[in-house]
């Protein structure tokens, strides 16, 4: 019975020896990671273009008369962005084609940014974005 029970600690403990060897030297840099990591930003920058496109599918998609007033949040996978966009109102342009401004917010590594855009829809139903400009 003594045996088995001794048996089992060891199985318990071995493993965790490991784990104890190392000790607790919190001041030691040789276990930091200190790479930078990019990945969710390719080429360390910002895409601005598939911002763009993911702000306009945000804008173009959201049902106005449920969400009237209701900020609308995004997310781009590809840049590693996001924002909320604040205001959104429907009109028809010179053209008559069905058009929607907005303003948002981006926010990216660079910082925080606002921006104002409109996005219309054209013939083939297709939504375009006409203005994505950068608010100073």
């Amino acid at each position: 019975m003594l045996r088995s029970r001794m048996a089992f600690v060891a199985i318990c403990l071995v493993p965790l020896s490991g784990c104890m060897s190392g000790g607790f030297d919190f001041a030691s840099d040789t276990t930091v990671d200190k790479a930078v990591r990019t990945a969710s930003v390719p080429g360390g920058r910002v895409d601005g273009t598939s911002d763009a496109a993911t702000v306009r599918n945000a804008v173009s998609s959201t049902d106005l008369a449920r969400n009237a007033g209701t900020p609308i949040p995004w997310a781009n996978a590809v840049s590693g962005s996001a924002g909320v966009v604040n205001s959104v109102s429907e009109l028809s342009d010179d053209a008559g084609r069905t058009c929607r401004d907005f303003t948002t917010t981006l926010h990216s590594y660079t910082g925080v940014a606002a921006y104002d855009g409109r996005t219309c829809v054209g013939g083939d139903g297709i939504w375009m974005l006409t203005r994505f400009d950068r608010q100073e």
